[in-house]
């Protein structure tokens, strides 16, 4: 009986768990999606782009809230976070290390394997502190809170894509694909609109479009620098965060 009893009881509160789970979803995604964009938004026509530190800091605090989510049951572990604060601190070191070289840094696949690894929630949250904290070093401004977005959404959207673990040697290139991918159609359409509404110009569709042109190549070389540096980063820095978790206890 009390076996029966406990099945029941599963299946019961597998439905449960799962509409949470689906709850969740859609308020990290109206967060991360619909407010935070609308922050940006009225940073750039209320504000004029001038109090970006006020639209940064509503940033962070806003993609705190779906990481939060998370832990509906309980706190998150300190672990936890500084596992997070670990790896935005290698992102940003990547971003410094590479700095002399043009667009080719592994600050972007450091996001995505994070998103990965820790959950998208995780993943917006390390790409927004890494491009607050990395500006401290290169310079803060308007562009700020955009870089914060787009590299917050190549996390979100690495965690809800790979989900599962990268076994095989194709499932490695299908991330070293996809990232590229993102990077170039996400973070760099996102990067290209920033210096669209922040050049002073005249806003023009001939204009937007000479912006997109102007950055194809930049795009194109910060998209060939995330695959690499996921295909060579991807299994170590996974393969240690899977220790980590198991040792700790952080997939409890």
């Amino acid at each position: 009986m009390d076996r029966n009893a406990t099945k029941g009881s599963n299946r019961v509160a597998q439905p449960r768990e799962k509409r949470r789970e689906g709850m969740r979803n859609i308020v990290s995604a109206a967060l991360i999606l619909v407010f935070i964009p609308a922050v940006i938004a009225v940073g750039l026509t209320q504000w004029d782009n001038r109090r970006y530190y006020i639209v940064s800091m509503l940033i962070i605090l806003l993609s705190m809230v779906p990481f939060v989510l998370v832990f509906e049951k309980r706190r998150p572990k300190a672990r936890e976070l500084v596992l997070i604060a670990v790896m935005t601190a290698i992102a940003v070191a990547g971003r410094a290390a590479f700095y002399l070289v043009p667009q080719f840094k592994p600050i972007a696949a450091i996001v995505i394997i994070t998103g990965v690894s820790l959950g998208s929630e995780a993943g917006f949250l390390t790409g927004a502190l890494t491009a607050f904290v990395s500006n401290m070093f290169f310079g803060q401004g308007p562009w700020t809170p955009w870089q914060m977005f787009a590299l917050g959404i190549l996390g979100f959207l690495s965690g809800l894509i790979f989900r599962k673990e990268i076994k095989t040697k194709f499932q490695l290139i299908m991330l070293c694909v996809y990232g590229a991918f993102v990077t170039f159609a996400v973070y760099g359409v996102i990067a290209d609109t920033s210096s669209f509404f922040m050049n002073g110009s005249q806003p023009t569709w001939a204009a937007l479009l000479s912006v997109y042109a102007s950055g194809v190549v930049f795009n194109a070389i910060h998209a060939a620098s995330t695959f690499v540096f996921l295909f060579v980063l991807t299994k170590p820095f996974l393969n240690k965060i899977k220790r980590i978790k198991i040792k700790y206890g952080l997939n409890e």
